[in-house]
């Protein structure tokens, strides 16, 4: 299983790097550093380049080698990233856009327990491997999981995340995102 989250990574950060170059060095769209704060990053290219990536995003997936690896994905909704604008646009203090949009594309796999303790003792060499921007492990508000970013050492790429759960942590995380999620159905 090790071999298939490290390809799982490698390939995200593949598409990652393929998309953005594919979006933001043809010269078709004005690239904005997103080390800013909202303040300076117009939420219509945010919501341009989500529904970009939404419409094109099947089609750099159908062609990466992660056919028998079993993960979801999902590109966030514009309402779900109206909304965390918003609520990071009321702080006082100014967060970067990609500290804040660090999941417009996300996706999730799920291991078993021992997986996960051999993927832990992995992810500083795939940081560093894959020039990954970060990886942590968030425990709290009952909710468990590894959350890996990809960034391709760009400040005009927006981050994607991949988070890695354990299987034990599955419905407690599912409620906890329920919880989190304020429109959630």
């Amino acid at each position: 299983m090790l071999e298939k989250v490290e390809r799982l990574i490698a390939e995200i950060n593949r598409i990652h790097l393929a998309y953005s170059q594919d979006y933001f060095e043809t010269g078709k769209v004005e690239k904005v550093n997103l080390k800013h704060t909202f303040s300076k990053v117009p939420v219509k290219a945010i919501l341009d380049y989500r529904l970009n990536l939404h419409e094109s995003i099947n089609d750099y997936l159908m062609k990466a080698d992660v056919k028998d690896i079993a993960y979801v994905y999902r590109v966030k909704t514009s309402e779900s990233i109206v909304d965390k604008i918003e609520r990071f646009s009321e702080r006082q203090d100014g967060y970067p856009v990609n500290s804040i949009l660090n999941d417009i594309f996300g996706a999730r796999i799920i291991l078993s327990s021992a997986d996960i303790a051999l993927v832990m003792e992995k992810l500083d060499d795939w940081k560093e491997q894959f020039g990954l921007k970060n990886w942590y492990l968030r425990d709290k508000d009952n909710y468990t999981g590894i959350h890996v970013y990809f960034k391709n050492k760009s400040n005009h790429y927006y981050p994607w995340e991949l988070q890695i759960w354990d299987e034990k942590d599955v419905d407690r995380n599912i409620e906890s995102h329920r919880l989190y999620k304020r429109n959630f159905v």
